[in-house]
This record gives structure tokens, C-alpha cells and sequence, in this order.
């Protein structure tokens, strides 16, 4: 079982600078958290009328219809992945909505033999919302509309791979709604994350709650690096893995990356810790942006099938690059502005499985 090397923040002071007027966390909740949930929701929304339609008619059309919300689905859903606490840990969403990485193919075969058994209770969103979590999520949903004998939606034949992609798609469409609710409510983890204090269950200081924030960044990288890109790529092109790269069969392997990238952008954007900083120590958010429009430039040549990038020894060299600029930003986020806001990098274990 892959080991995923995990930063816990410890602040070393009492609290962040008083100079800093609205608190990094308030800033990161209602200019990204909230409304990147909403996106994931509205494009789950979306996901479950198409695959409605390809049901009820299906085509050619119809299917490349689901499809490109399929993906659309996947990118908005990379972009608010390395939030990893608060409602989307709550009934298993977490791993009900992305159960990976899936190494022994655990989750492909439960997928294979639902299709093959035609199961009943996987085309009921409530039966099969307690089954595996490997059947009920973005990757399961992949291989239906992708694997081994997707087009049969294409005709009447495909009747019962649509309705177990329709369940599937219904329940991602409930957790997203729950989860961005949850964010939205009056008194929920918002509230409680934005307000820490004595008698908050969750956050008795500014200080822990800004160290989930910064969990949230500097796991992100980790996660991009260690789990997403070293999980299909070698340490040259005979180890490369292709197959074992995430939403391969869909040719979404760089924008989910590009995703997750994106995300922790937005997010630390949002955040803003510009007003904690001193002087001399101000640069260090251009440098952040600036590392991620590296990487951002290195993913966005990367384009097609996983396995024709690898192939590729110019593009294989990018993506090798990106995920070097992963490792620089982890130094500047753990490193450089942790201490500028007068922070400490403790090392902890967080499972890559």
C-alpha cells in the first residue's frame, strides 16, 4: 500500500497578523469553496438529464451528448477534489464519488459483473447508493460510458448498461447537491470553519482553521504528484503505465490533473494571504502563480489518449515538468509561506490507497 507523504501545519505563534482584516478562510469559502461546489453540482445536474435522454433515446447523439458532460462532470469535480474534509467526508462521498486509485481493479470487476449479471439493484439509485463505493461513482461511470461494450447505448440493446449509468449518475447528482448545501446553510461547516472559537466542535482557534486551509494546499500537490502522476508515470518511458492512469479511457487523465491544479490555484487566490504578509516577504504569492502558470502551460499542449502522450518523448517530457513544478510549490507553500506567516511543516502519513 502506497504511502502518501502528508504536511501537517502547526503555528507557531498565537494567531495571524492583525493586520489581516478579513480572515484567509472567510475569504476561501465564499470565493471558492462555496461556488466551486455549486459548478460540480450544476454540472451533475446536467450529467443526469442527458444520460435521461440517451435512455430514453438512444444514439449516437445522444451518447456523445453524455459523454462530453461526462467529462465536463470530471473537471469540475478535480477542481474542489482536494477539499477533504467537511461534508464531503460525511456517508463515504469522498470515495462514493472517486473511489481511486484502484490498483487491483477491485472496483473495474464489481462494474463488469453488475453489467454482466444485469443486477436490478444497480439501476436503483437507493439500492445501489449502499452498495461498493467502487460501483457508484465517477470511475464506475466512466466505464460505462467508455469501456468494453459502451456502444450498445447507442441502440435499445444498451438498456440496462443506460439504466446503471442513469443511477449512477442520479446519485452523484444527490451527494454534490448535499454537499454544496451543507456549505451553503446558515449554521453548517461554514459557519463553524469561518468562526472558530471555545465552544466550536471543529475549530477552537483561527489557528486550526487556518491549518486545514493550508492542509488543503499543500496535500493537493502531494495528491497531484504522488498519487496522479506517478501512478502511470515511470522513472522512464519502459515503466510508464498508462492504464493506471485516472479517467484513461475517457482521455481525461491531464485535465483531471489540470484540474486539481486549477483548484488549488483558485483556492489560494481566494485565500489571499497577501495582507498576513510582512514586506520583505511579499513576493511569495507572485512566485506561487507563477509556478502554477507553469504548470498550467506544460498540461494544456498535453492533449488525447494518456498512452500517446507517453509516446510522445517531447510531451512526455511536460508532463515530467509539471509535475516538477508540483514539487516546487509544495517548498513555497511549506516552506517559504508557512514561515513567512510564521508557520511549521510537520510530517505526517496520509495514505496514497
Amino acid at each position: 500500500m502506497k504511502r502518501l507523504l502528508a504536511i501537517t501545519i502547526l503555528l507557531l505563534g498565537a494567531a495571524l497578523p492583525a493586520h489581516a482584516d478579513v480572515p484567509p478562510v472567510t475569504r476561501a469559502i465564499d470565493g471558492f469553496i462555496r461556488p466551486a461546489y455549486g459548478h460540480f453540482h450544476q454540472s451533475t445536474v446536467t450529467l443526469e438529464a442527458d444520460i435521461d435522454d440517451l435512455c430514453a433515446e438512444p444514439s449516437s447523439a445522444n451518447l456523445a451528448a453524455a459523454r462530453t458532460d461526462f467529462v465536463d462532470t470530471i473537471q469540475f469535480w478535480s477542481e474542489v477534489e482536494p477539499i477533504r474534509f467537511g461534508p464531503v467526508t460525511e456517508k463515504n462521498r469522498l470515495e462514493r464519488i472517486l473511489f481511486w486509485p484502484d490498483r487491483k481493479s477491485i472496483g473495474l470487476k464489481q462494474v463488469q459483473a453488475a453489467l454482466a449479471a444485469k443486477d436490478p439493484t444497480a439501476t436503483d439509485p437507493a439500492t445501489l447508493a449502499g452498495k461498493s463505493v467502487a460501483m457508484q461513482g465517477l470511475g464506475a461511470l466512466e466505464f460505462v460510458l467508455f469501456g468494453t461494450g459502451a456502444e450498445e447505448l447507442e441502440t435499445a440493446k444498451g438498456e440496462f448498461r443506460c439504466s446503471y449509468a442513469n443511477a449512477i449518475a442520479a446519485n452523484l447528482q444527490v451527494m454534490a447537491s448535499d454537499i454544496s448545501a451543507a456549505w451553503n446553510a446558515p449554521d453548517g461547516i461554514a459557519k463553524q470553519f469561518a468562526n472558530p472559537a471555545a465552544d466550536n466542535p471543529l475549530y477552537r482557534t483561527e489557528t486550526e482553521a487556518v491549518t486545514e486551509l493550508f492542509n488543503v494546499l499543500v496535500h493537493g500537490l502531494e495528491l497531484v504528484r504522488d498519487v496522479r502522476i506517478n501512478g502511470f508515470l515511470g522513472d522512464d518511458a519502459k515503466a510508464d503505465r498508462p492504464k493506471q492512469a485516472i479517467f484513461w479511457r475517457s482521455d481525461a487523465t491531464i485535465l483531471s490533473i489540470s484540474g486539481n491544479l486549477n483548484g488549488l490555484e483558485k483556492l489560494f487566490d481566494a485565500a489571499d494571504f497577501s495582507p498576513s504578509l510582512s514586506a520583505d516577504m511579499a513576493w511569495i504569492p507572485g512566485s506561487i502563480d507563477f509556478e502554477f502558470r507553469n504548470a498550467e502551460n506544460a498540461l494544456k499542449e498535453l492533449t488525447g489518449p494518456v498512452a500517446d502522450i507517453l509516446a510522445d518523448d517531447a510531451k512526455r517530457q511536460k508532463l515530467a515538468y509539471a509535475k516538477l513544478v508540483t514539487s516546487s510549490l509544495s517548498e513555497l507553500f511549506a516552506v517559504r509561506l508557512s514561515a513567512a506567516l510564521g508557520l511549521s511543516a510537520g510530517f505526517s502519513s496520509l495514505d496514497g490507497d
